[in-house]
């Protein structure tokens, strides 16, 4: 025989210096069957497929989001501006001229940048040190996020308000779940807004990386769930001593797609890609999408977004859609909502090719051998005067050699009016054996209306009775009917109970006058993870968020929800309370606290989060007479801007700490230290060997009793943060076009 080649088709032989994607086989970035099939469906104009595809072969840039909702926004923006850009902008490295960072010209207020540096160059260069410290720091704090520019632009076309009540149905790994989280705190002032985020994710590893990126945000609003998108369950909450079903007044569909637009970052799918993917993926994008306007209230606003370029994801998805609502949704003209962003429209026209290469234009051509993989709503409406009024060219296609971007689409959908099989509101029925899967309470179905088609041809499974009318012979056309409660699996870790405490629970007293807690102050929102035993945490989520968990806990897997605001310290309980503030829910909690609290200088937080345990006559003399006055205990570091110090920092600052016999610190997480003390002007710069320069004395990690770092969010198993992580831009997964945060 002869020798074995090892080189297989596509690869080339292994190189670790080859600039982006060192560590990757070099991947040939060729694929005739790509090239053939999209200039076939002609979604580039004419003349630029070259330009096309030379961007597809060229890697993307690096591209970061301030957060929009956190006071510290300008702050940050103004010391990357002045410092950092500055810094950049004249470096060569490896021979390649670092270009000046660009602010998304479509992106709100300047809060996201674009540069031509790559993770390799910033992670390996001596001379970006500082800067890619920097990022790691302030995305660890949730003040910066790596995200790409194309998965920045479904929040903003759902144009969220704080009072709105949000899906995002296949969240993970969780930057546009972050950026919604910002949305609705675009007023800093409001601890508790009345709208909330439930973030889902089918995959249970996923939903902890999820949970890592919500965390970050500190926001008593958010919830993870566990469920398939394509049947997640219908919730019910409590209004005016009735329960009714939860619509959401904003749903966001960013459903799992072949990721043919990420080529640029994700290079593997140059080899992988075919147009079976597309194909197998169609038909749960479609129940999935089915599923989400479902939820979604009347005058409602949906986004439906992929990250691949194929019209069989994109518009076939969205067509079939209008046309089983029968008028009951209408697409949505954005363009003007982005100004600047250049996309193309949606097209009207489109074929199938089978990974063999043959085409078909019409679904009568598909011979019945295919009609398993090749379904009727792959193909766009045959009637001329439907298709017209559908106003699919309303869609919008992101191509990456217009604006140096990865490939997306996006189509904004608005609700008016309940879906056809649904155009009854349901009843609630007491009790009855055909109760939904998740084991809650049925609801009365509607009478079928319309062709007696259900929503979704070939769903695998009908999460509840909700929207789609049981049918007499539905087992025998493979359509699964809801199965019996007891029979319910959830897989994953077993969660510990969200457990909501009374008004005269004895926690509460001791407390609300070590505090001195304002009369308002909503005791019913605080909640605990354990219903035997110390309580060794205290959360808080929303009076909205506890409706939504009190009525739905048998119906629901919950991975995670609120904010830690309170942690047990049982040397506190000789100073009159067991509980420390906990820093991550500080802004939640402080509108409430009236005592411990200290008003701080700049000077002050410089001590306070350079030194470990400084001395009560480190501080400036009015925050020293002001600790004197206190007893031991956990305590409130307040400092106001000076409106006439434009150099100090323009934003208010709250950090917890400990007021010692004689010394006092500031109990507050490393990297958000790092924050402030940039805040502040003062540089702190670890270098290769560990240590730290920059004027910072050493700052221990602070622990508590049991070993966690202060202001740590809720354990989440690390092996599981870190596979997701590996795994997050590799799997054809809802959102590839999102980077997982890492820099």
């Amino acid at each position: 025989m002869g020798r074995r080649n090892r080189n297989k088709a596509g690869v080339a032989p292994r190189s670790r210096d080859s600039g982006w994607g060192a560590g990757y086989a070099d991947i040939v970035k060729e694929n005739k069957l790509f090239e053939q099939y999209y200039q076939e469906l002609k979604i580039v104009p004419e003349g630029e497929f070259e330009q096309f595809m030379e961007a597809m072969r060229e890697p993307l840039p690096a591209t970061i989001r301030i957060t929009g909702y956190k006071s510290h926004a300008k702050e940050i923006l103004h010391t990357l501006k002045e410092k950092y850009f500055k810094e950049v902008q004249d470096l060569e490295v490896d021979g390649q001229k670092i270009e000046a960072p660009q602010a998304l010209s479509w992106y709100p207020d300047e809060l996201a940048w674009h540069t031509n540096l790559s993770r390799k160059i910033l992670r390996k260069s001596p001379l970006l040190e500082k800067f890619h410290q920097f990022l790691v720091s302030e995305t660890e704090s949730g003040n910066i996020s790596r995200q790409e520019a194309v998965s920045m632009i479904p929040p903003l076309l759902l144009k969220i308000e704080p009072h709105h009540k949000i899906l995002d149905m296949c969240a993970a790994p969780g930057s546009k779940t972050a950026q919604l989280i910002e949305m609705l705190h675009s007023d800093m002032d409001v601890p508790f807004p009345e709208g909330f985020v439930i973030a889902n994710d089918v995959d249970n590893k996923r939903c902890y990386l999820l949970v890592h990126q919500a965390k970050r945000l500190n926001s008593p609003c958010v919830m993870v769930v566990n469920h398939d998108a394509s049947c997640i369950p219908r919730l019910l909450v409590e209004q005016n001593g009735k329960k009714d079903i939860l619509f959401y007044d904003r749903v966001l569909c960013d459903v799992p797609c072949s990721g043919d637009g990420t080529m640029r970052k994700n290079i593997d799918v140059w080899k992988k890609w075919t147009t079976s993917n597309s194909l197998h993926l169609h038909g749960l994008q479609l129940r999935i999408a089915v599923r989400g306007v479902e939820q979604l209230a009347v005058g409602g606003r949906m986004v439906y977004s992929t990250c691949s370029l194929n019209p069989i994801e994109d518009e076939a998805v969205i067509a079939s859609l209008l046309e089983k609502s029968q008028g009951a949704l209408e697409l949505v003209d954005a363009s003007a909502d982005l100004p600047g962003l250049k996309y193309m429209p949606g097209i009207t026209s489109w074929k199938l090719m089978t990974k063999e290469g043959q085409w078909y234009s019409d679904w009568s051509e598909v011979p019945k051998s295919r009609h398993t993989q090749i379904r009727p709503t792959m193909f766009p409406p045959t009637d001329p005067e439907k298709l017209q009024s559908m106003k699919l060219e309303r869609c919008m296609r992101i191509l990456p050699h217009h604006q140096n971007t990865g490939g997306f689409f996006v189509a904004v959908l608005l609700k008016k009016a309940p879906m056809p099989w649904n155009r009854r509101q349901p009843k609630l029925r007491n009790k009855d054996p055909t109760c939904s899967s998740d084991g809650a309470q049925a609801v009365e179905p509607p009478p079928e209306e319309g062709d007696g088609e259900t929503p979704s041809e070939g769903a695998p499974c009908v999460s509840d009775s909700v929207e789609t009318p049981p049918e007499p012979e539905a087992k025998k056309d493979g359509v699964c009917g809801p199965p019996p409660s007891k029979k319910m699996k959830l897989f994953g870790f077993k969660e510990d109970p969200f457990v909501f405490l009374t008004e005269d629970d004895p926690v509460f007293p001791p407390i609300q006058a070590f505090y001195d807690l304002s009369p308002d102050f909503p005791k019913l929102s605080v909640l605990t993870r354990t219903h035997e035993g110390k309580k060794r945490h205290l959360y808080m989520v929303s009076k909205e968020l506890r409706n939504v968990l009190l009525n739905n806990s048998e119906r629901m897997k919950v991975i995670n929800t609120g904010v830690k605001v309170w942690s047990r310290n049982n040397d506190g309980e000789q100073f009159g309370c067991a509980f420390r503030l906990a820093q991550e829910g500080i802004y939640t909690l402080y509108p409430y606290i009236r005592a411990r609290l200290i008003n701080i200088s700049v000077e002050d937080v410089k001590v306070l989060l350079t030194e470990e345990n400084p001395f009560l006559s480190r501080l400036g003399d009015d925050a020293h007479a002001q600790a004197k006055k206190l007893e031991m205990g956990s305590i409130v570091l307040k400092y106001q801007p000076n409106p006439n110090d434009p150099n100090s920092p323009q934003c208010a600052l709250e950090l917890c700490g400990w007021r010692g016999k004689t010394s006092i610190r500031a109990f507050v997480p490393r990297n958000e230290r790092l924050h402030y003390l940039r805040m502040v002007g003062v540089e702190v710069f670890r270098d290769k060997q560990g240590k730290r320069e920059g004027g910072a004395t050493e700052m221990q990690e602070e622990k508590t009793e049991d070993g966690e770092e202060l202001g740590q969010a809720q354990a989440v198993p690390e092996q599981e943060i870190s596979d997701a992580e590996q795994n997050g831009s590799e799997e054809s997964k809802t959102n590839c076009s999102e980077d997982v945060g890492s820099t």
